[in-house]
């Protein structure tokens, strides 16, 4: 057994091991399952504009080194919520939100695709063919479309000599549209939902490819993450490219698909639907990962926004923040009423633990004088310690146990406030006018770490080690550091959390010096 300096110590190590691996969540997050038994024989691709270089079933495999022609837009596409281009490869070459929120720090609204390859290239394996795929143009059905009135389709042809290409394109006004493939011969090709937007590739988050399969299992394949650079997966009825906020997938809930993934030279996934039948049929999306949006076109689409390990608390977590933000109509507000709620519930758990503190406290004479009594007879030492935590109910641990089981909740947060595009242009109060941005003053990680310093000052300690004090101490300067390029939604939700622990413990305090004194009234 151990003494109550080892078990100290433990604790300690324990919630800096916590800390630290909240700080690395995001970056150490990998998938959940993989389809080890689908293979493709394949070598990495060269640039985001090369065909991929798979090889599908031993067939022919696609041409590497194909260069695309200029994007020349055939089709222009409008709605109050987006303005898009089709271009004479027959791909969604420009895609820009129009939508106020959706602005970059400059002022312009977002172009989500930017990348190679685009939304529904088609890419053959038959490397001839596929060299003519991107040299003739497509021709269109039509050259506008409006989609305020309603959805508008257009029909795209290309006439590659001894194969047809022909593409069916249904386009709603918030970025849903559903896409019909038909060749006039059987021709293996790829047909891709294009690559990740580039927009919020930041550092917090992962950013990558999703696939779903049809076991509702969803594999997170980050960017540059691709085992032995290519792969393939089956009975995907869900595969989205995306970063931070926003995405572009495909989703077929009838007949799954078979992606293939693979690399561009700078590490960013590629994902490709193999298409072995003359006509490939899905639905796709283009634009944020907005909860109530992915719903409004398939309740299955709510499953591209994923939270990670803890998504089983992430999800009614979020759905209780967008009812408050429905009664309050504000989302600062509704992270405040979710905060208090969620401390509210765990108060059981933070009340053993400051019980546990505060006894540990009173013990700390007592425990010095048989550390000096029994220095030379430690299994005797360890009999009495063991002995004064049984007679006065003191749990060494009972203060760190409790927070570590709180840990999954406060990742789940973390991770609905870091992914929560509807904190996009969300204002809070006077100077916070976007909580998806970091505080502009830094003023709620001051007021955090505040909180979290006066809370350590009243908190009741025992420490032995005179370097574990001041590794806590400084803790509260750390989080300021670590919090002041958070989005100020986030850094709302801990300070709110710190103020509120903050009350917390001066309750308490209270509380247990007033037991205390009737406990020695009644000694007296």
């Amino acid at each position: 057994m151990m003494d109550e300096k080892s078990l100290q110590k433990r604790a300690i190590i324990a919630t800096l091991l916590a800390f630290i691996f909240f700080i690395a969540y995001d970056s150490l997050y990998l998938s959940k399952f993989r389809d080890t038994n689908a293979t493709i024989a394949t070598k990495q691709v060269k640039t985001a504009n090369e065909a991929p270089n798979v090889k599908l079933d031993n067939q022919n495999k696609a041409p590497i080194n194909t260069v695309s022609k200029e994007d020349k837009t055939i089709v222009n596409i409008t709605s109050n919520y987006f303005n898009a281009k089709i271009d004479s490869l027959g791909r969604i070459s420009s895609f820009k939100l129009n939508e106020n929120i959706y602005k970059d720090e400059e002022g312009n609204f977002l172009n989500l695709i930017t990348q190679y390859p685009k939304p529904l290239e088609v890419r053959f394996a038959n490397q001839e063919i596929n060299k003519l795929a991107f040299e003739i143009p497509y021709e269109a059905s039509v050259s506008n479309m409006d989609l305020n009135d309603g959805e508008k389709s257009v029909v795209l042809t290309q006439n590659l000599g001894e194969v047809i290409v022909k593409k069916t394109i249904t386009f709603s006004k918030r970025g849903a549209y559903k896409v019909k493939v038909e060749t006039n011969k059987n021709e293996n090709y790829f047909v891709t939902p294009g690559l990740r937007p580039d927009v919020a590739a930041d550092r917090l988050t992962i950013h990558g490819v999703l696939l779903r399969n049809l076991e509702d299992n969803l594999e997170i394949v980050k960017d540059g993450k691709v085992k032995n650079k290519a792969q393939t997966y089956n009975n995907i009825d869900i595969a989205s490219s995306f970063d931070r906020y926003y995405t572009t997938l495909f989703y077929n809930f009838e007949k799954p698909m078979k992606v293939a993934l693979n690399e561009t030279s700078d590490g960013v996934n590629q994902a490709f639907v193999a298409v072995e039948d003359r006509v490939f049929e899905v639905g796709g999306f283009i634009g944020p990962k907005n909860h109530e949006l992915l719903k409004s076109i398939n309740p299955e689409l709510s499953d591209v926004i994923e939270y990670g390990w803890f998504t089983f608390i992430a999800k009614p977590m979020f759905w209780l923040l967008n009812k408050f933000y429905t009664m309050v109509g504000n989302w600062g507000w509704a992270i405040v009423i979710l905060t208090i709620l969620i401390r509210l519930i765990l108060s059981p758990l933070t009340y053993k633990a400051m019980i546990s503190m505060n006894k540990l406290k009173d013990l700390a004479p007592k425990m010095k004088e048989i550390r000096e009594k029994y220095k030379n007879d430690p299994q005797k030492m360890q009999a009495q310690v063991m002995e004064l935590y049984r007679k006065h109910g003191a749990n060494p641990m009972g203060g760190c146990l409790p927070m570590i089981l709180q840990i999954p909740v406060f990742f789940a947060i973390y991770r609905v406030l870091l992914n929560a595009i509807e904190l996009q242009g969300a204002p809070w109060i006077l100077w916070i006018d976007n909580l998806a941005i970091k505080d502009p003053y830094f003023i709620l990680p001051i007021i955090m770490g505040a909180a979290m310093y006066i809370q350590q000052r009243l908190t009741p300690t025992s420490f032995t080690d005179p370097m574990q004090e001041k590794i806590m101490k400084f803790l509260p300067v750390i989080f300021i550091f670590f919090f002041m390029t958070f989005p100020a939604g986030l850094t709302l939700y801990w300070c709110v959390n710190n103020i509120f622990a903050l009350i917390q413990q001066i309750i308490i305090n209270k509380m247990f010096k007033k037991r205390k004194e009737l406990e020695m009234a009644e000694k007296k």
